[in-house]
């Protein structure tokens, strides 16, 4: 972990391959017709939103750990609302939390406004699944955990590119 502290939790993850890069479609670069934002975009958009976040506790991405895969990215572009579900490595990840503000910040960052996030780790998948999925629902709750100073720094370094 950051600074040599805890030791890994899941220190054999299994790897899985990234998905190729999107084609751009003909849509896509014609300039006069509105962009409508798909799943697709949002999980592979130009600032590789989400797949490219990486894991706090290994060098890799959270795509490459299945955290987090297109088939659980739902955008609806009309009513303005994007819902990620993740899956955290192993059930007992205390990382969770963190990972899912990663993924929050990321769309925050990156999204226009409008739209209304929803975070949430897969069903069945961890075993403090609801206390994670509160906290992540609850926006001072976020808001006030992005005003320290500390897991600001981690979270930067989740969504920082690698070099």
């Amino acid at each position: 972990g950051p600074g040599g502290a805890a030791p890994v939790e899941n220190a054999n993850p299994l790897i899985y391959r990234r998905s190729g890069e999107r084609p751009v479609t003909a849509r896509e670069e014609d300039d006069e017709l509105p962009d409508s934002i798909d799943d697709r975009e949002i999980f592979d958009n130009a600032a590789h939103l989400i797949r490219s976040i990486n894991d706090p506790e290994h060098p890799l991405t959270l795509e490459e750990l299945n955290v987090v895969e297109q088939v659980r990215v739902q955008v609806n572009d009309a009513e303005s609302t994007v819902a990620v579900e993740f899956t955290p490595t192993i059930p007992h990840c205390s990382m969770a939390t963190l990972i899912g503000l990663s993924i929050k910040v990321k769309l925050i960052r990156s999204l226009p406004e409008r739209f209304k996030l929803d975070v949430h780790i897969t069903p069945g998948t961890h075993v403090s699944e609801h206390a994670v999925n509160k906290q992540l629902a609850d926006k001072e709750r976020v808001a006030a955990a992005l005003e320290n100073s500390h897991l600001l720094e981690v979270v930067n370094q989740c969504l920082s590119a690698r070099s």
